[in-house]
């Protein structure tokens, strides 16, 4: 009997203490990452501006093309940049590769996937991608579990995070994480016909992401688009947010997703013809 009791609490610190340096060995390994990677950026200094980006929408709560599934949720596919970037992943793998299918689009060419914010109809489908192609940069909120970013390095794909501003890949990026409960990060693209903002959720207030994208590159807003999350506010703070988005001088709004119907609605009356309407299935051209 005594020898047993030794011998169990032994076994138990023996298990503890390989555990504790497993998780020092992978904190150190996301360290050594992140380290790396501030090395890579450059930032606030875009180059010459973007030209003839196709942006297509995979996943949304709005159709726009018929055959191809609207879901709650939101992914973006962007093309003509120096590098293919998929921004977020929507809920449902098979709504995804349902729509990814339709559309045509080759996720064996994205070389960069951003995730804006660490919830499920941004994230779903992240793994069953990773599944198709892991030679491909994640980036990831900066406070991100260590199991969300575990379970994309056990796929095979690099994680790297980044709590400033800085600069992807040649004129796109992100803004940093933002917002207090829920964090978030947004992506910025450079282009000729000014900055277009890629929004996940908006979190932490679309105005607020609007005015640290203008911070980050100093350049006229040409294009905002991607969830708004308005669906709690009322109409008159939404026509403020309106209007404060038209002081800063976005040129063009395109909100859905977490938008709610009355928000895309007043933005829609608001806007007139430079109103975006989103959903699955749609591609924007944006060239000179």
């Amino acid at each position: 009997m005594n020898s047993k009791i030794i011998i169990l609490p032994t076994f138990l610190v023996l298990f503890f203490t390989l555990q504790c340096v497993a998780l020092q060995m992978h904190d150190t390994v996301r360290q050594d990452n992140l380290n790396k990677f501030k090395n890579e950026v450059t930032i606030l200094t875009p180059g010459e501006a973007q030209t003839d980006i196709t942006i297509t929408i995979l996943y949304d709560n709005y159709l726009f093309s018929e055959g191809t599934k609207p879901d709650w949720g939101f992914s973006c596919l962007i093309e003509g940049m120096e590098k293919t970037i998929l921004f977020d992943t929507g809920t449902s793998p098979a709504i995804l590769w349902h729509n990814i299918n339709y559309s045509g689009a080759d996720m064996h060419k994205v070389q960069q996937i951003v995730i804006s914010h660490n919830h499920a109809d941004h994230t779903g489908g992240l793994l069953s991608i990773l599944e198709k192609n892991n030679n491909v940069r994640v980036y990831l909120p900066y406070s991100s579990p260590d199991e969300f970013v575990m379970s994309i390095e056990n796929k095979g794909a690099q994680v790297l995070t980044l709590k400033d501003p800085g600069e992807i890949c040649k004129n796109a990026f992100l803004t940093g994480e933002m917002g207090e409960q829920i964090k978030e990060q947004s992506l910025i693209l450079n282009t000729k016909k000014g900055l277009i903002v890629v929004t996940g959720c908006s979190h932490p207030g679309i105005v607020n992401i609007v005015k640290r994208s203008k911070e980050i590159l100093d350049k006229d807003i040409y294009l905002v688009f991607g969830g708004f999350h308005l669906m709690s506010h009322s109409d008159e703070e939404i026509q403020e947010i309106i209007q404060e988005l038209r002081n800063l001088g976005v040129h063009k709004c395109g909100p859905s997703h977490c938008s709610g119907d009355t928000a895309i609605n007043l933005f829609k009356n608001a806007y007139m013809q430079n109103f975006i309407k989103l959903g699955t299935g749609l591609k924007l051209n944006i060239s000179d």
